[in-house]
């Protein structure tokens, strides 16, 4: 691509973000998200692999149709409201478009289907970008209407995710759909304790953000795609595999690593709130997914490619 043409649609991306987290007006907010979807197509599609473009198509169509959803939300809250302020959200249909609208965009389960394909059909600085700064504007939406989304259906999306962003993990060969996986596990817990402590939902994605960022980059720097790749790169750059298991087994949330805090912060968090079967029910969850990882982790430092024989 373009050096040039690269620097527009990377400056885009910021601006939409920008725009987007910056905003109290339901346009803005939808103009921000809408100059994020034009700008992150052709970073998907820049390979000009079929696949690629398969997966710019179906992320193209997925957003279109959430931002449809957004504005018919934003539209029936002013209709019966008469404001167009993000954080006067009152009517009950206007939060269930937004949650679903949301969702979509997010790929919380059930409309989690196009994330993994997408993220498997894109370059892996283009997957990074879909796995954390795509995913700030919506989330940031989500922070500021969360005193008006109904607390049941949010939990139970929010377990659904963890659920199946574990159980899907475990039979992937390619690392991106493992990774696609592991960021709809996470989300799960982002949005379990959305309403009840939303600057938790923050630090658990800025934490996520960072890990899953600096796994993309160690990928992308060792070429691995599969995990039969992984395999043999431990050779090749010993010290970048040993950072990227500590990164993995963080991200797994295993004490006394990094990603443990949020989790266990979500957990005592949701117990306060009387919310203990929920909080049970996402820490059993979160065995599915460090078994991925844990896997995951072996591939890349323990397991040596075979001495040939003379």
């Amino acid at each position: 691509m373009n050096p040039f043409a690269k620097l527009t649609f990377s400056l885009s991306l910021m601006l939409g973000t920008t725009i987007t987290i910056s905003s109290n007006h339901w346009m803005t907010a939808w103009t921000g998200l809408e100059i994020n979807t034009l700008a992150i197509i052709p970073l998907i599609s820049k390979s000009h692999h079929p696949r690629a473009i398969e997966a710019a198509i179906k992320y193209f169509l997925t957003q279109a149709a959430a931002s449809t959803l957004l504005l018919f939300s934003s539209m029936i809250n002013a209709w019966h409201t008469g404001q167009w302020d993000i954080t006067q959200l009152n009517h009950p249909m206007s939060s269930l478009l937004l949650t679903t609208a949301i969702a979509m965009k997010l790929g919380l389960v059930p409309f989690h289907f196009w994330f993994p394909e997408v993220l498997q059909g894109s370059p892996l600085t283009t997957a990074m970008l879909l796995s954390t700064v795509m995913k700030f504007p919506p989330i940031t939406i989500l922070l500021l209407t969360s005193h008006s989304l109904n607390p049941t259906l949010l939990t139970t999306m929010a377990i659904a995710s963890a659920a199946l962003g574990g159980w899907m993990g475990l039979n992937q060969t390619q690392i991106r759909k493992v990774l696609a996986f592991s960021s709809i596990s996470h989300l799960g817990w982002m949005c379990i304790i959305l309403i009840y402590a939303p600057k938790l939902t923050l630090m658990t994605f800025y934490i996520y953000c960072t890990m899953t960022g600096a796994i993309f980059l160690t990928l992308n720097t060792t070429k691995s795609l599969k995990l039969s790749t992984m395999m043999t790169s431990w050779t090749k750059a010993p010290t970048l595999n040993t950072t990227l298991m500590m990164t993995l087994l963080s991200l797994a949330g295993l004490p006394p690593l990094t990603g443990f805090l949020p989790k266990w912060l979500i957990i005592q968090e949701l117990s306060k709130q009387e919310m203990t079967a929920p909080a049970t029910i996402i820490a059993i969850l979160s065995l599915l997914s460090l078994f991925f990882y844990l896997r995951l982790a072996y591939y890349s430092t323990i397991t040596l490619p075979p001495n040939p024989t003379n």
